[in-house]
């Protein structure tokens, strides 16, 4: 991959990169961005790594780096260290009342022929009784564990 950014960190730029490694104090990721900074500088405080190198090191993709390096040369430092914002939030689609008619349901009378209620009778159930077009069992699973509600 051809090296068509290069960084280069003002003394003040390094010094805020180096307090953020030293601290402690952030995401892992705003960790690692920083710590791939400071090795690709090609100021005047060292020779930077080449980018295979600060990736090997740092156990993240050259990809990654190049462009965390793309960021930092045309949107500057703040810009480099934070993540990207989804592009679309996530929709929500199992919510309280999804939960709370889960749980009736897992309450009430199995269907006839089963003892009692399994993960997948209920999501089946669900599914049936259009609460949802679809469900996985792990969802149902997971909802259930969350409002304590056992199937016993």
């Amino acid at each position: 991959m051809a090296n068509r950014y290069k960084v280069t960190l003002s003394g003040e730029e390094r010094d805020q990169l180096t307090e953020l490694i030293r601290s402690g104090k952030s995401t892992t990721a705003k960790f690692i961005y920083a710590r791939a900074l400071l090795l690709c500088d090609a100021g005047e405080f060292g020779e930077s790594w080449k980018v295979a190198d600060v990736a090997a090191a740092l156990g993240i993709t050259a990809r990654t780096i190049e462009h965390l390096k793309e960021r930092f040369v045309e949107q500057g430092l703040e810009i480099a260290l934070a993540r990207k914002p989804q592009r679309k939030p996530r929709e929500v689609v199992f919510d309280g009342e999804f939960d709370a008619r889960l749980t009736a349901l897992a309450c009430s009378q199995a269907p006839a022929g089963y003892q009692r209620w399994t993960v997948r009778l209920l999501a089946d159930k669900l599914v049936e009784l259009k609460i949802v077009d679809s469900v996985s069992t792990m969802t149902v699973q997971r909802s259930l564990k969350k409002t304590n509600c056992g199937l016993t």
